[in-house]
């Protein structure tokens, strides 16, 4: 007999739901200001985090998290 697994957000614990709902609201203010730093001030790092950001927020916009 196999087992079923329930892999989607319905299985998360209410935990982690909670810390996705938190990190939904506050990524695209983090996008924006580090986007205007970025522009005035481009370092590699900025750079990077800006990406980082900006993947995590079309992530967040796709529901693949």
């Amino acid at each position: 007999m196999k087992k079923k697994f329930n892999y989607g957000h319905y299985s998360m614990p209410p935990w982690l739901k909670t810390c996705r709902d938190i990190c939904k609201q506050f990524i695209i203010p983090f996008t924006i200001f580090q986007g205007i730093r970025t522009f005035f001030i481009p370092t590699t790092f900025d750079v990077l985090l800006l990406a980082i950001f900006l993947l995590l927020a079309f992530a967040y916009h796709a529901e693949w998290i």
